[in-house]
C-alpha cells in the first residue's frame, strides 16, 4: 500500500487530525503503520523518557523510517530525557544521526539539547514534549517563538482550555488522547529521584503513584492506591478535540505489545474516520478499546478539571486482567484460583502488595492437578513459576497475550535492518562531533544558543539588568559572615519573617499567590525591611484562567518597586516580554526590537526549569535569566560538571526543604491534607493544598547545609533554603542558620542525589 510521503504545504493544508502511534519493538511499529496509524513516534537510542525499554539501533530507526515513508506515515523520535554534563558528545552523536536520517520530528524535553540542534541541525522539525510542562497559552507561545513546530500540550488541560490555547497561538498542538496517565504534572515529578535516583524525566521511573499507601496516625483512614491514576480514554472527545484545533492525538504506549498497539490504533482509526456521523464505526471502535487489556478508563481532564472517575484508590492500577491472588507462595512458585483464563505464552504481571512492586514475566509452564496444561481456565487451581517471591494475597495480572511472531501477522518482518547496518555508520563524522564539543567546553555563554552571542555588556540580549558579581559590595549581595555561599530565603507566608533570623539573608524569595499578595499591605512592618532584597517567585503552574491575575499582580508589584522575579517555567519570560531573547531576528534579519519596560526586571530561575547541564544554562542566560539554579536532582559530580562549563554564569542549588515531589491538578475528596501517609517502605509523606493544585511532599526535608563549603568549592554561588511547605516552629530559624554557619551540628536527613547516582 504505497502511497507518496505528504509534503510540508500537504501536511498545512489537511486540517485532519493525525493518528499518532507508539513503538517500542519493529514488530509494533509494522503493526502500528498497517492498522492505519499517520504517524508513530519511537526512542532514541537512551536519551528517551522510556529509557527502561529496549533501545532501538540506528540500523533499526533508519529501516523504520524508510518502512514507514515508502508507506506515507511519518516516524517522529523521542530524545526527550534530561541529559547530564557527561552526555553532552552523545547528544551532538545523536542529533546528527537523526538529521542524517531525515527524520520527520524530534521530541525534546532538554533545553541544552534544544539548544544543540537549534544551532548546529537546524534541519530538525522540534517538538516540545509534554515533560515541558506546556500548560497555558504563555507556555505554548514561548515554545513557538522558540522555534517548536508543535507542542505536546500538558494532560491536565480540557478541551476549553486547548481551544484558548489554539485560538492565541500558531503552533501545532499535539494531545494525549488514551493510555496511562501520571499523577503528577509531566515534567514536575521528582518523587521517583527522591526515593533512590531513578529520575521519571530520565525515562527510569519507579511508578511511586502506583503503589499501596497507608494514611497514619491514631485515627484509621485506611490504605489505597491513593495516587493511581486509570488509564485514559478520550474517544468520546475526538470531535470536541478537532474543533478546538488539535493537530495530532497521540496513544501512550511505548512499552505496549503489538495486540494492544495494534487494537487501538485500529479503534481510533475507525473512530477518526467516522467524525462525519457513522455511529457504527464509532461503536466499533469503542468495542475495540473496552476488549483491548488496561486498566479502568477515564476521559481524563478534557471534560472537567476535576473529574470524580479519574482515579480508583480501591484498585492496584496494574494494566490487564485481574487473574486471582495468590493462596500460597513456596519459594518463586504460587497456586491461585484462576478469575479469566490465559495460556502458556501469555505476559503476566506479579504484584507484591506489602512493598508495591511489579514484575512481568512470559508463562512458560503451568500445572492444575499435578498435570503440565497449555491452558487454565476460569476456576481452576493452577500452580506456576514466577520471577519473584509471592507471599499469599499478591496479585496476578495477565498483561498480554502469547507472542504473534516477527512480523504483524506472525510472519517474517518487511522492516530488514541489516540493509542499513553500513550505511548507519557513516551518519556522523567524529571530526565533526569533536569539533562541536570542543567549542562548546571552552567557550562561555557564546559557545551555545542560535549561532549569536550575547550582548557584550552581559545582560541577555540587554534586555534586563546586569546581575552584579557575588561578591559586589551592594546591598543585600555577597557572602554574609560565617558562609561561604550567598544565602536565599524562600518562603509562601510573609508571617514566616516574624521569626527571628540572626545572620540576614541576601535574598528572600516569596512565591506569589493570593495569600502572600494580601499580605503584603497587611505585613509592611515585615515586608519593608527586605524590600530592597525581596525576590517574587512565579509557581510552575499557572492555569490558563489565572493568567491575568498574574499579570496584573506583577504589574502592581513592580509599581510598588518589587523589580527581582523568580520563574519556574519557561513560559513565564512572557510576563516580562522576553520573546527578542529567544527568537532572534525578525524575518528580514534585522534584530527585533526591545521593549523598554523590560530593563527594569531582573529574572532569577528555579530549579524546576531542569538545568542538568550547561548547555540548559547557557540558553536560559541568554534569555535574560542572571542566576540559575541547578536541577534539583542532580548528584554531585554532575554538579561539578555543570559548574566548571558553565563559565561567567551564577548556579545556584536548594540545600534544604520538602520540595513537592508530585505537582497534580487533581483535589481529591479522599486526600486527607497535612495529615502523614505512610509507603510500604514506611516512608512518610504529606499531602498539602498549594492554591488548586495538590503537592505530595516528604514529610522530613532534605538537607546539604553540612555541604556549603564543597558547594562553594565546586563553584556554587547562592544556596536556596526552602520553608515552602512546610511549618516552622519557633525558633526554627535560628537553628537552620546556625546549621549554615556550621556552628551547629547539621540533622542527619536525606541528602537527595547529591551524594549517590543521578540515573
Amino acid at each position: 500500500m504505497t502511497t507518496k510521503h505528504k509534503t510540508m504545504q500537504e501536511e498545512t493544508t489537511d486540517r485532519k487530525m493525525e493518528l499518532l502511534a507508539p513503538a517500542g519493538t519493529i514488530e509494533v511499529f509494522e503493526t502500528a503503520v498497517s492498522e492505519g496509524a499517520d504517524a508513530v513516534y519511537i526512542g532514541a537510542p537512551a536519551l528517551n523518557a522510556r529509557a527502561l525499554a529496549r533501545n532501538f539501533t540506528m540500523a533499526e530507526i533508519a529501516a523504520m523510517i524508510t518502512y514507514a515513508h515508502e508507506n506515507g506515515v511519518k516516524v517522529y523520535v523521542a530524545m526527550n530525557s534530561l541529559a547530564r554534563e557527561d552526555e553532552i558528545r552523545e547528544v551532538v552523536e545523536m542529533l546528527g544521526s537523526l538529521t542524517a536520517l531525515k527524520v520527520d520530528g524530534l521530541i525534546l524535553q532538554d533545553l541544552g539539547i534544544y539548544s544543540l540542534a537549534r544551532k548546529f541541525f537546524p534541519e530538525l522539525r522540534l517538538h516540545a514534549s509534554t515533560l515541558l510542562t506546556a500548560h497555558n497559552s504563555f507556555g505554548v507561545q514561548q515554545f513557538s517563538e522558540m522555534g517548536f513546530k508543535r507542542v505536546v500540550l500538558s494532560r491536565e488541560l480540557t478541551v476549553r482550555e486547548i481551544s484558548a490555547i489554539h485560538r492565541k497561538t500558531t503552533v501545532e498542538l499535539e494531545v494525549f488522547i488514551h493510555g496511562a496517565m501520571c499523577f503528577s504534572y509531566s515534567g514536575l515529578c521528582l518523587f521517583s529521584s527522591y526515593l533512590g535516583g531513578k529520575s521519571g524525566l530520565r525515562g527510569r521511573c519507579v511508578q511511586p503513584c502506583r503503589r499501596r499507601y497507608s494514611w497514619a496516625g491514631r485515627k484509621k483512614g485506611g490504605s489505597g492506591y491513593f495516587f493511581s491514576m486509570n488509564d485514559l480514554m478520550g474517544i468520546e472527545a475526538l470531535p470536541m478535540l478537532q474543533d478546538a484545533g488539535v493537530r495530532s492525538i497521540k496513544i501512550e504506549g511505548r512499552m505496549r505489545s503489538a495486540h494492544y498497539v495494534g487494537s487501538v490504533v485500529k479503534a481510533y482509526r475507525l473512530a477518526l474516520d467516522a467524525l462525519n456521523g457513522d455511529e457504527r464505526a464509532f461503536e466499533e471502535a469503542r468495542r475495540l478499546l473496552r476488549d483491548s487489556m488496561g486498566r479502568k478508563s477515564t476521559t481524563g481532564y478534557f471534560l472537567d478539571s476535576q473529574p470524580r472517575e479519574l482515579l480508583s484508590p480501591q484498585h492496584s492500577g496494574n494494566i490487564g486482567l485481574f487473574l486471582g491472588k495468590v493462596k500460597r507462595g513456596k519459594k518463586k512458585s504460587a497456586s491461585l484460583t484462576v478469575k479469566e483464563p490465559f495460556q502458556v505464552g501469555d505476559r503476566l504481571r506479579v504484584h507484591q502488595e506489602k512493598t508495591g512492586e511489579r514484575v512481568a514475566f512470559t508463562v512458560k509452564a503451568m500445572k492444575v492437578d499435578g498435570r503440565s496444561v497449555p491452558r487454565a481456565d476460569i476456576g481452576a487451581q493452577v500452580d506456576l513459576e514466577l520471577p519473584i517471591m509471592a507471599g499469599v494475597g499478591d496479585s496476578l495480572y495477565k498483561v498480554d497475550v502469547g507472542s504473534r511472531g516477527k512480523g504483524k501477522d506472525g510472519g517474517k518482518s518487511a522492516i530488514d535492518p541489516d540493509r542499513f547496518v553500513k550505511k548507519v555508520r557513516k551518519l556522523v563524522n567524529p571530526a565533526r562531533v569533536d569539533h562541536i564539543v570542543g567549542a562548546l567546553m571552552q567557550s562561555g555563554i557564546s559557545g551555545s544558543g542560535h549561532g549569536r552571542g550575547p550582548d557584550k555588556r552581559g545582560g541577555g540580549q540587554h534586555t534586563v539588568r546586569k546581575q552584579q558579581h557575588p561578591g559586589h559590595p551592594n546591598r543585600g549581595k555577597g557572602r554574609k559572615k560565617g558562609l561561604p555561599v550567598e544565602w536565599w530565603l524562600k518562603i509562601d507566608d510573609i508571617g514566616k519573617l516574624k521569626n527571628h533570623i540572626p545572620n540576614r539573608p541576601n535574598r528572600v524569595v516569596v512565591v506569589l499567590g493570593r495569600q502572600t499578595f494580601s499580605q503584603i499591605s497587611r505585613m509592611r512592618k515585615y515586608v519593608d525591611p527586605y524590600i530592597r532584597d525581596m525576590v517574587w517567585a512565579l509557581p510552575p503552574v499557572i492555569d490558563e484562567a489565572d493568567i491575568r491575575t498574574y499579570e496584573e499582580w506583577i504589574s502592581q508589584l513592580g509599581r510598588r518597586g518589587f523589580h527581582a522575579w523568580q520563574i519556574a517555567h519557561v513560559g513565564q519570560l512572557q510576563f516580562f516580554r522576553q520573546r527578542a531573547a529567544f527568537a532572534g531576528r525578525g524575518r528580514k534579519g534585522k534584530k527585533r526590537k526591545s521593549d523598554t519596560r523590560r530593563k527594569r526586571y531582573t529574572l532569577f530561575g528555579d530549579y524546576s526549569l531542569n538545568a542538568l547541564n550547561s548547555q540548559t544554562v547557557r540558553v536560559l542566560r541568554e534569555a535574560g535569566i542572571n542566576r540559575i539554579q541547578a536541577a534539583l536532582e542532580t548528584d554531585r559530580a554532575n554538579l561539578a560538571d555543570l559548574c566548571g562549563n558553565a563559565k561567567g554564569i551564577d548556579i545556584g542549588m536548594t540545600v534544604y526543604g520538602t520540595p513537592p515531589l508530585f505537582t497534580a491538578r487533581i483535589q481529591a475528596d479522599y486526600f486527607q491534607y497535612d495529615r502523614p501517609f505512610v509507603s510500604p517502605k514506611e516512608e512518610t509523606f504529606l499531602c498539602k493544598k498549594a492554591g488548586a493544585h495538590t503537592v505530595v511532599v516528604s514529610e522530613k526535608p532534605f538537607s546539604l547545609l553540612s555541604k556549603l563549603p564543597e558547594l562553594a568549592a565546586l563553584g556554587v554561588r547562592y544556596v536556596v533554603v526552602d520553608l515552602t511547605n512546610m511549618h516552622v516552629r519557633k525558633g526554627a530559624m535560628e537553628s537552620l542558620v546556625r546549621q549554615l554557619e556550621g556552628v551547629a551540628k547539621p540533622q542527619r536527613l536525606s541528602m537527595f542525589n547529591y551524594q549517590g547516582k543521578l540515573l
